[in-house]
């Protein structure tokens, strides 16, 4: 089996800012979640797509921020787009897919969990992660795990990483230490840019393993000696961003493989979609259980 694995949060924001608006009969926004739906429903239509679950961070918020002040929040987050978090779980879940919604836990470490608990098991052939998250490329195993970014249709695998980071995935949560990632809150280490960062590690792999003689780090030495400078004076820093960018791999999660086949849509998904206006989406739906 191939097993599909979507990160909700994204795809809900993905539709927030390119899906129309629209509200409900009652006044509230809903064109979001509508958006995820008929997202979700195209991703259904391939033949090959029988096996899903959909991860929301069912609040922004997560362990993370008690590392880190200032770790990623809700803060400036649309409230429209807020406000359609819990509408779109129970959306996907009447579509009839498996949702995880985390509380302590972030949407990439249930993904995360997935991947590692589920490319043990024989019978699943490959896992595709539908997602663009930096962070989630350090799941890729060679053809077996691949990120796909659906909008774009782009899939990479473990070469597409090494292409596009200049680093392997076992490498991209100390990429994203040293580089910073904005969308998480986390600045990484002054000095430290993608080229220069991607031709250390791709040589140490690990921050732990960087040389503090410049002369080893395969650049100028000028350069060099001001990156290893400003490593030294901020390590403490670059191990703490690693730990933020790091997926926990120990979710609680009860699903096993074959319990994210799809089965079809549930029939509350008509009186949900008859709730938010669109009743039209059931008419499209192929099959129901």
């Amino acid at each position: 089996m191939k097993i599909h694995l979507v990160d909700g949060t994204y795809e809900l924001f993905r539709n927030h800012f390119g899906a129309p608006p629209k509200k409900a009969p009652d006044g509230r926004e809903v064109g979001a979640t509508l958006g995820l739906v008929r997202s979700l429903m195209l991703l259904l239509s391939s033949p090959d797509v029988t096996h899903v679950a959909v991860a929301f961070d069912h609040v922004i918020e997560s362990f993370r921020n008690k590392l880190y002040a200032g770790y990623k929040t809700g803060e400036g987050v649309d409230p429209n787009l807020l406000a359609q978090f819990s509408l779109a779980e129970k959306a996907v879940s009447a579509l009839g897919l498996v949702v995880w919604p985390m509380v302590k836990f972030e949407a990439d470490d249930a993904i995360a969990t997935a991947t590692a608990r589920f490319k043990k098991v024989k019978s699943v052939e490959q896992i595709v992660i539908c997602s663009v998250d930096k962070d989630l490329m350090q799941m890729v195993d060679g053809e077996r795990v691949v990120c796909w970014d659906r909008r774009r249709e782009i899939i990479l695998d473990e070469k597409g990483v090494v292409e596009k980071f200049g680093v392997s995935p076992e490498s991209i949560p100390d990429y994203l230490a040293l580089v910073g990632d904005s969308a998480d809150g986390y600045p990484g280490i002054k000095g430290w840019g993608a080229a220069s960062t991607s031709t250390v590690l791709s040589r140490f792999k690990h921050i732990e393993s960087i040389p503090k003689n410049p002369n080893k780090l395969g650049l100028g030495l000028g350069r060099a000696t001001t990156l290893v400078e400003n490593l030294q004076q901020n390590y403490q820093d670059a191990l703490l961003f690693r730990e933020l960018s790091t997926l926990r791999k120990d979710v609680p999660l009860k699903e096993k493989p074959s319990d994210l086949k799809w089965q079809g849509a549930d029939e509350r998904l008509k009186k949900f979609c008859r709730e938010l206006g669109d009743e039209r989406i059931p008419e499209r739906i192929s099959r129901w259980r």
